[in-house]
């Protein structure tokens, strides 16, 4: 089987395993030998930041000399994006040859029932422990899909546990108030484990440090050790007022971890001013002379951030940026479209390649009735025509894109011509 197969194979999956819980990758990690038991692991979950963190965290250790796993989703442009060692993402073949070792578990525990076999999430997760076991990691950082307490993850006994940020976000699923969300994301504390909170509501904090006193865990908190205003104090070159709280958190996890592994601490400030997170903020200077702003934005709370983003830049830049946007579903439109359009030069609408994407008019109702700011609807052939080639504007102009990381993905992949695994297969479905 060539990477052409495996992956339709792998993408195939998304519609096995019916049943949402983490009973089917607990009984997958046993029938592989509990690969994740191999190696320390920091597990992370949160609405917004955990893979901002995760990126700072894996930079730090790397830095000190530790040999790094990453476990992130979803991916941008290429699979191996997920699963990565020391920075370097899993490669075509590596995949193939894994997925010949795991299908076959994987066919054992489905038996005559799809809703038994492993999902593609399921199966890419296992396949990162099984890597980061065969490439003798140090430390294996891995984000949560989707929650906490029924994320295929949750199967880690972790040395530590980190919870970044709660806000509105899989409302369908993981409960439509803060309270709810919050007690899913609480799902990865364990026993005996410490658990680090990010910046959270002090209600939200209180139910935190309940359910980890349940759990004889200790809680350490960023805000106690920070303070509400982060002032001079930690520095990070990924853009915005909240990345500097994703690296408070990254700090603070670090502080509790430095005696099990000596350097982390005196290397976070030169790690912290050197970490890659694409599609945060992240900016590409394209040879047509636009500069190019890639930014997920894809909540509530992440609306909040991408506008004060935006105001800064039209601080920089004396006048308003183009802006793109695109999103998965109503939802995430209702509170991105109406910051897009008040600081928008003029905005072009995107559906992404995506079953679950907004449509032309999903986006057009969310423009507030008093807005005079031109509109577009458009497509991604006609703003990103060639390669490293934007049609919007004037050499030196500004061109925000932002909205669903599907999107960003799509959009990266017409900047650099490298071809990506497109359309319904890039969605992590439980």
């Amino acid at each position: 089987m060539n990477f052409s197969q495996t992956r339709d194979y792998l993408f195939s999956l998304r519609n096995k395993g019916s049943t949402f819980g983490i009973d089917r990758m607990a009984t997958f990690v046993e029938t592989l030998g509990r690969p994740d038991t191999a190696y320390p692991i920091i597990h992370i979950a949160g609405t917004n930041g955990k893979g901002s963190t995760a990126a700072m965290l894996e930079q730090i250790f790397r830095s000190a000399g530790y040999k790094t796993g990453l476990f992130t989703s979803p991916h941008l442009v290429f699979l191996g994006e997920r699963i990565q060692v020391n920075r370097t993402p899993i490669s075509p073949e590596t995949i193939t040859s894994l997925i010949g070792d795991l299908d076959i578990h994987a066919k054992a525990i489905a038996g005559e029932g799809d809703e038994n076999h492993p999902t593609f999430f399921e199966f890419m997760a296992a396949m990162a422990m099984v890597h980061f076991k065969r490439e003798a990691v140090d430390i294996a950082i891995i984000e949560t899909g989707l929650g906490g307490r029924l994320d295929a993850t949750n199967v880690v006994d972790p040395l530590i546990s980190v919870i970044t940020s709660i806000g509105l976000d899989h409302t369908n699923i993981l409960g439509d108030t803060l309270e709810q969300i919050a007690r899913e994301k609480a799902g990865i504390i364990k026993q005996n484990r410490p658990v680090v909170i990010g910046r959270v509501p002090d209600s939200i904090a209180d139910d935190f440090t309940k359910i980890a006193a349940e759990k004889n865990a200790t809680v350490i908190s960023v805000q106690q050790k920070f303070g509400d205003e982060l002032e001079d104090y930690p520095l990070t070159n990924l853009y915005g007022t909240f990345q500097r709280w994703n690296a408070a958190t990254a700090v603070t996890t670090c502080q509790h971890l430095e005696r099990r592994f000596p350097g982390i601490l005196e290397i976070s400030n030169f790690a912290l001013q050197q970490v890659d997170w694409p599609g945060r903020w992240q900016r590409i200077m394209l040879p047509c002379g636009r500069n190019i702003i890639l930014d997920a934005t894809h909540n509530p709370e992440g609306a909040q951030f991408f506008e004060e983003n935006l105001e800064i830049l039209e601080q920089e830049l004396g006048q308003k940026p183009w802006i793109i946007a695109g999103t998965l579903g109503d939802f995430r439109a209702e509170y991105l479209i109406p910051v897009a359009a008040k600081h928008a030069r003029a905005l072009y609408f995107l559906e992404p390649k995506q079953p679950r994407a907004a449509t032309f008019d999903d986006l057009q109702k969310y423009i507030p009735e008093a807005s005079k700011v031109p509109v577009e609807n458009s497509f991604i052939e006609q703003l990103f025509p060639e390669k490293e080639i934007c049609s919007i504007g004037q050499p030196g102009d500004t061109i925000v894109v932002t909205g669903s990381i599907y999107l960003l993905g799509e959009v990266l992949e017409r900047l650099t011509g490298v071809e990506k695994e497109t359309g319904a297969a890039l969605q992590d479905l439980i």
